[in-house]
Order: C-alpha cells, then sequence, then structure tokens
C-alpha cells in the first residue's frame, strides 16, 4: 500500500473473517520526527521510615528518523456482514463452518441443505457523511396542476446531452441528405474564428473529395483537429450511417453509397481480436491490451483520479496555434493526429484495440483485398448485412485476419503454441473458428441495442451527436 500512492489503507476488524468489510486510511505527508523516549527511575535509600521520598526520574531522548507519511483513519466503519442465519424463534445460528471451505471436502459437504445466503457484492461507496442539500419545496400558485408524466418533462440521471445537431440515417431510409441543418452551420460559424479553423475544414472537405466515407477515427488520424471542434465540424459536412454496412462511418452530403457498388469499398468491418484456450492463447496472454476493464473499478480502497482539463469555449477559439504553447508540447499540424493503425491494418502489425472497425479500402493486404473484389462487376444488391459484397465476406475477412494475428503470436511468443501440431490442425481450428460460434456472434450484434453509458465505441460516437 506504501509503495502506491493511488491506494487506502486497509484494516480488518476481523482478518479471518472473509466478509470483514475494512475501514480505510486516507495518505497524508507529513514532516514529523520519530522520537525514542526512555524512562528511568531511580529509588532513593530511605533512611528514616517515616519519610517519603520521591524516586528520582531521568528521561532520555533520542531521534530516530523522520516521518514523510501517516494514514489516518477518518471514515466511519460501515455495516459488517455475518454469515449468520435467523431461526424460527430469532436464534442467531452461526453459518462458517457450512460456507466456507476450509480443507478439501467430499461431495456430501456440497450436497448439504443450507439456508440461503447471499453477502452482499459491494458496501457503501463512501465512508464519510455528507449532507444532502435537498431543494425547497417550490411553493405554486393557486390553480396551478402538475403535468402529466411523459419522456420529456422526467428528470434523467444526467444532464441533458449537448446537441451537435447531426443527421442520422438508417440502411432503409429512402431518402439521405443533401445539406446539413441549419443549426449545425451556425454552431460551425460560431467556433470557426481563425485561420486555422478554416483550413481544417478546407482539409476536410479535399478528404470528402477524395472518399466519401470516412471513419472519425481515419479523419483524426489525417487532419491534425480538437476533437471538440471535430463534433461541430463533422455534422456540417457529412451526416451520420447508423445501421448497415456503413454503419458508424460519416458519409459526404448527397452521396448514397446504397446506389453505388463502387462504395463497398468503403463498408466497415467490425473486427475483435479472438482469445481463448480454443485458440491457442488466453485473454492474460494477449499481446493486445483491452481499454477498458472491469477489473479496474475498485472502491472505496483507491483514491479517486485527478479528473482531465476541461476544454472551455475560449480554448475552442483559440485554434490549434495559440501562443501559450510551450516548446515541449507537438507542434499544431500534429497535436491532435492519431496514428496510422487506429484505421489502417497492416500485415505483420497488431492492431492497437481488441475490437476495431475498419474500412475495407483500409485494410491493407493482398489477400483481403482479393476476397472484397471477388464479385467486381457482377454487384446486383446491396443488402444490409453483406453490402455489395458477397455473402459471408465479413466472416471470411476475420477469418484471415485473426490467423494473421495467429501467427504474429506465434512469433512473438511461441512458448504458447508449444503442444500445437503441424498446418492442418490450423486450418481444422480456423474452421472450427468460423462456424457456429461466428453465427451467433453476428446475430447477437444485430439484437445489440444501445444504452445510455455503454462501453461500445461506436454507441458512444452516437451518443455523442444526439
Amino acid at each position: 500500500i506504501y509503495a502506491d500512492p493511488a491506494k487506502r489503507l486497509e484494516l480488518y476488524f476481523r482478518p479471518k473473517d472473509p466478509y470483514c468489510h475494512p475501514v480505510c486510511a486516507n495518505r497524508f505527508p507529513t514532516s514529523s520526527m520519530l522520537l525514542r523516549v526512555s524512562r528511568r527511575t531511580k529509588k532513593k535509600q530511605q533512611l528514616d521510615p517515616e519519610e517519603q521520598i520521591q524516586p528520582e526520574v531521568q528521561y532520555e531522548m533520542e531521534i530516530l528518523g523522520i516521518v514523510t507519511t501517516v494514514y489516518k483513519f477518518q471514515g466511519m466503519s460501515d455495516f459488517q456482514y455475518l454469515a449468520m442465519h435467523s431461526g424460527p424463534d430469532g436464534k442467531q445460528t452461526s453459518m462458517y463452518d457450512k460456507v466456507l471451505m476450509l480443507k478439501p471436502e467430499k461431495e456430501e459437504f456440497f450436497n448439504k441443505e443450507l439456508p440461503l445466503y447471499i453477502p452482499p457484492p459491494i458496501f457503501s461507496r463512501l465512508d464519510t457523511p455528507v449532507d444532502y442539500f435537498y431543494r425547497p419545496d417550490i411553493q405554486h400558485r393557486s390553480g396551478y396542476n402538475n403535468p402529466q408524466v411523459s419522456g420529456e418533462n422526467l428528470i434523467g440521471l444526467s444532464r441533458a446531452r449537448r446537441p451537435h445537431n447531426a443527421i442520422f440515417v438508417n440502411f432503409d431510409d429512402e431518402e439521405i441528405p443533401t445539406k446539413p441543418l441549419d443549426a449545425a452551420v451556425q454552431n460551425w460559424k460560431k467556433v470557426c474564428t481563425n485561420p486555422v479553423d478554416q483550413k481544417v475544414e478546407e482539409e476536410l472537405r479535399k478528404l470528402f473529395e477524395v472518399r466519401p466515407v470516412w471513419s472519425r477515427n481515419a479523419v483524426k488520424a489525417n487532419i491534425s483537429v480538437h476533437p471538440d471542434k471535430l463534433k461541430v465540424l463533422l455534422p456540417y459536412l457529412a451526416y451520420y450511417m447508423l445501421t448497415g454496412p456503413w454503419r458508424s462511418l460519416w458519409v459526404r452530403f448527397g452521396y448514397d453509397p446504397r446506389k453505388h457498388p463502387e462504395a463497398k469499398i468503403y463498408q466497415v468491418l467490425d473486427f475483435r481480436i479472438r482469445c481463448g484456450m480454443k485458440y491457442g492463447y488466453a485473454a492474460t496472454d494477449m499481446p493486445v491490451k483491452a481499454k477498458r476493464s472491469t477489473y479496474n473499478y475498485s472502491l472505496p480502497i483507491t483514491v479517486k483520479k485527478q479528473g482531465s482539463h476541461t476544454v472551455s469555449v475560449h480554448d475552442l477559439k483559440q485554434g490549434l496555434g495559440s501562443a501559450g504553447t510551450s516548446g515541449t508540447k507537438k507542434p499544431p499540424s500534429s497535436r491532435y493526429k492519431l496514428k496510422e493503425s487506429v484505421y489502417i491494418f497492416r500485415e505483420g502489425a497488431l492492431p492497437p484495440y481488441r475490437q476495431m472497425f475498419y474500412q475495407l479500402c483500409d485494410l491493407n493486404v493482398e489477400s483481403l483485398q482479393k476476397i472484397i473484389h471477388r464479385n467486381d462487376g457482377t454487384e446486383s444488391e446491396c443488402t444490409e448485412r453483406d453490402g455489395w459484397c458477397l455473402a459471408k465476406t465479413s466472416d471470411d475477412l476475420r477469418d484471415s485476419m485473426s490467423l494473421m494475428i495467429k501467427q504474429i503470436i506465434r512469433s512473438t511468443r511461441p512458448a504458447l503454441f508449444s503442444n500445437t501440431t503441424s498446418s492442418e490442425d490450423g486450418k481444422e481450428q480456423l474452421a472450427y473458428e468460423s462456424g457456429e460460434d461466428e453465427d451467433d456472434e453476428e446475430e447477437e450484434e444485430e439484437d445489440f441495442k444501445p444504452s445510455d453509458g455503454s462501453e461500445n465505441e461506436m454507441e458512444t460516437e452516437i451518443l455523442d451527436y444526439v
């Protein structure tokens, strides 16, 4: 705990009880000294029995060191949950010998009938008392009637999202927009206050002229623009596809990819790195770490992290070339640029994240491009699942990309594949990977419904513009 400044010191009143909830101490810096005080008592000889002689006391002090850190227990001890059962007569019976397995047990131990005992998964989120500042009751005028309950006037769990006035289009929609909303134009005109912003707008227009469909990550890898400004600029130049083979992508106004077979190279591929023992390596062996993990959620034993610096309207108006930038920061031309690996797949390189959204034209591998262009010139129908490509094209691409990644991991960590056999077994395993499990995964994706607070990257982008 002392080695990690973000941790809090835990004290267990019953260390041997796994259901004991600890109290936590906060870490504080201090400038104190550690003293060792010795008290020596020397009795004097008593000559007169009636005379009371006080013993001689001497104190010796020695400085042992300097204390720079202290831990103070300032919180409440919180609730304690015991493994007890209340009988019909109100008598409490301990269940520790029934629910705790202290040694290897036989089958009878697990088949015993026990009362229901479910310990709480988490206790109070706070260990210090806080005041609830309730709003006073509103005094309405006489004759006031409460409005009818509807979704419009309910109080939500968080603040209302700031609208960015993006236009959303589903695959089934007949018409596509040809110009942005007036509010989107006004928003960008308010933010576009310096030549740097005008230059960014021109660069993005050129990108959409060269390629009518872009992902947000691809734009951020080609243009250096502040993320908050990009939220305002994209709805000004393109609309957002919600469903279909171009879902989560930005399409230039007036361009309908459903009517152009050559737009199949801009379709999106949702690729996820497969991990598990049947693939030869577990999640803990993955060289690519997940962006988010539930294992990092630990309260209240960790100190709250410092929040990131919030961006004000003044910061946005300053643009990229503000005078206050120091020499140690990146130059304005590349300060906000992402690496090409966030949207381009290359042979021999691992993706930066376990889940990636690639456009088919950004799969820079010849064998993958052959799979994509198998039906060039014979495209007959644009479907919601496969777009202008042949059926199961996405599955074939995922299989090939998974095999490439497996070969990379095999070369970097050969110990993981020490028990693997010939390449024929690899082909059988690859065929197994692309079987029913993959179909089930696709069905789950089709049934997926966005919800507030999701950790899906595509959905997070959608909520930014709602």
